[in-house]
């Protein structure tokens, strides 16, 4: 299992969100490591949800080209429909966390899938809360998960050269 020490930083465009995505990868910074979650509307209304974790998914939706350009470079791609939150386009490692929460049926503490994922990166519940607020009103989430140091040095580099509304550190003593 992965260390539970991860990075949260929030943004309110998808052009701050990808330019971010883009330096931690000018830094060096291992991009299967890196997650990205937004709203995106799709048109097909019937669609539950859809990932793939090992080639390109075809990109969709009213800023398709943005979540494009992350697929070419993260791991994995995914479109869910979580209730409560709307549908939700995912990028990084995030998905498999996600989709092993819908596999195993183990959505716990009245958590959404989307929650049981991200509490499985070693974000705790309050914080989760809030950003699933934060994606219900059309912002977007970046996830860097790894060592502490790591997760501080990519907190850093996101605190002084990208436009977020904030960013986060979680470990899993938060998670308690």
């Amino acid at each position: 299992m992965k260390t539970p020490n991860t990075c949260v930083a929030t943004y309110k465009t998808h052009n701050a969100a990808d330019d971010a995505v883009k330096s931690l990868q000018k830094a060096g910074f291992e991009m299967k490591k890196i997650s990205v979650v937004g709203n995106d509307y799709h048109t097909e209304e019937h669609v539950v949800g859809y990932y793939n974790t090992g080639d390109r998914m075809k990109a969709w939706g009213k800023i398709g080209a943005f979540w494009g350009g992350l697929w070419g470079i993260l791991f994995g791609a995914a479109f869910f429909v979580i209730p409560g939150i709307g549908p939700m386009v995912i990028a990084g490692p995030l998905v498999s966390a996600i989709a092993g929460g819908l596999e195993g049926a183990v959505i716990a503490g009245g958590l959404s899938a989307l929650g049981a994922g991200l509490a499985s990166m070693g974000i705790p519940k309050n914080s989760i809360v809030r950003y699933e607020k934060s994606l219900s009103a059309g912002n977007f989430l970046l996830l860097y998960n790894g060592t502490e140091e790591e997760v501080a040095t990519a907190a850093a580099l996101l605190l002084e050269k990208t436009d977020h509304d904030g960013v986060e550190t979680h470990n899993e003593a938060d998670v308690g």
